[in-house]
């Protein structure tokens, strides 16, 4: 079973859903679909000019899963382009942001929640120990076996 995705943080809803080619009938059936997360992923990378590493801070997720789904967005929009096909991006229902991410210390079993745009906490409030982790993103602990 693969562990729980971390939420993507996802800062704004693109402006229009939908782009095609004026030369395509609107009930053309053919389009390229992309996700609010590699929208995302093109926004701040590609918009915005962010390195990797600071745009996958900001989605809250490693560099590796932004660069995964970079590529993926771009080959989308290439192709849609060099095929002329319209580019649909999803209308799923994105849950809104969180206001309060939640930890929870390794060493004492204390749970606690941090408002976002903070920081990460230095220590656990309750024993000081640096030994801690995002609740529900277990998979992304550090020097963890």
């Amino acid at each position: 079973m693969p562990r729980p995705r971390c939420l993507r943080r996802i800062l704004g809803a693109p402006g229009a859903r939908i782009f095609k080619p004026a030369c395509r009938p609107a009930a053309s059936p053919e389009e390229v679909t992309l996700s609010l997360e590699e929208y995302e992923a093109i926004r701040l990378a590609d918009f915005e000019g962010l390195y990797q590493e600071e745009a996958a801070r900001r989605m809250g997720v490693s560099r590796q899963t932004f660069g995964r789904g970079i590529e993926a967005a771009r080959r989308k929009v290439a192709r849609a382009l060099v095929e002329g096909l319209a580019l649909r991006i999803e209308d799923e229902a994105a849950a809104p942001l969180p206001a309060w991410r939640e930890f929870l210390c390794n060493a004492c079993g204390y749970a606690w929640r941090a408002p976002f745009g903070v920081g990460r906490p230095a220590d656990c409030p309750s024993c000081g120990s640096g030994d801690f982790h995002r609740a529900g993103c277990q998979g992304r602990r550090r020097n963890h076996p």
